[in-house]
């Protein structure tokens, strides 16, 4: 910092006496110059602080407030991560009824084997086992061991089992003869909340013959051709979301409409390739539309 300047003044008379030396000295009459008293020199002037060191100290002092509450905040940050979204006031929103799948694995395909959506497989064949692209049941679910059939494989019959009419059964089983239809795999389970929940997978020779099958035979009008099982009256279920589907899947979903009995129904056709996979749920009082939304879009995903 640059020291306070003196006032001219005083330097003008601390040199006074200097001068005073100067002069001629043989001029004897000058008289002697009076004692000059010493002018007390004024407290220094404030300096004044720039404006930008007044900012400055500003800009520390609410840095310093800011790493403060950085802190806090971060801690804060960290409760809510390590909290159920019910712990959280404000949060305590009901889940929306999805089930907890394990993880979904797409299993691996044979050496050099393309996918069904491949330009190499106009065919539409899944070339891995079937048994392995079924959905697995959710967490907390019981499995429907009958499902299961001789070595993972359904018999005609017992998916057949799914539809009401006698007739129905008979001619669907021929259809299906007819076809040249391969082999089902099947899985069921029944969670917590009673939902039942089928689902069917059908490989047939290519994905001409799954085409024909479901565009012209099985889900062309409403209600489909083959009534399933307790599901009196249905109709297109509207509410399917858009965004729930898959690419290159095509599907066609129902729910059972009211008056519906002590089950309502709904259920839904996917055609991917050359599989033909029919997704059943009913559940006492009403289906819900959020889990059987998310069955049918993770078992497209898993044939997709």
């Amino acid at each position: 910092m640059t020291e306070p300047q003196q006032l001219t003044g005083v330097e003008d008379a601390r040199e006074a006496p200097e001068a005073a030396e100067t002069q001629d000295v043989t001029d004897v009459t000058a008289p002697p110059a009076a004692p000059i008293a010493p002018v007390p020199a004024p407290e220094p002037a404030p300096v004044p602080v720039p404006k930008d060191r007044r900012v400055l100290r500003a800009v520390l002092r609410w840095t310093a407030a800011v790493v403060v509450f950085a802190a806090v905040g971060t801690g804060a940050a960290y409760g809510i991560v390590g909290m159920e979204r019910t712990d959280v006031p404000g949060l305590a929103t009901e889940s929306d009824g999805r089930w907890a799948y394990p993880t979904l694995v797409k299993p691996p395909l044979p050496s050099g084997s393309p996918g069904p959506f491949a330009e190499t497989n106009p065919a539409g064949t899944h070339h891995a086992d079937l048994r392995a692209l079924l959905l697995p049941a959710p967490e907390g679910a019981t499995e429907n061991k009958a499902l299961r059939g001789s070595d993972g494989w359904l018999t005609t019959e017992d998916y057949l089992a799914e539809f009401e009419q006698k007739e129905d059964r008979e001619e669907l089983g021929q259809k299906l003869l007819d076809h040249g239809l391969r082999h089902i795999a099947a899985r069921g389970w029944t969670t917590q909340d009673g939902t039942r929940t089928r689902v069917y997978l059908l490989q047939f020779n290519t994905a001409a013959v799954v085409d024909k099958l479901i565009a012209t035979e099985a889900v062309a009008f409403v209600p489909p051709t083959h009534q399933v099982r307790g599901a009196a009256e249905v109709e297109y279920d509207e509410a399917f979301p858009e965004r729930a589907t898959v690419s290159g899947v095509e599907q066609t979903s129902y729910a059972e409409i009211k008056p519906y009995g002590p089950e309502q129904v709904r259920f839904a056709h996917i055609a991917v390739g050359d599989v033909y996979a029919v997704i059943v749920q009913s559940r006492e009082g009403a289906a819900l539309a959020v889990p059987f939304q998310q069955t049918v879009t993770l078992q497209s995903q898993l044939l997709g």
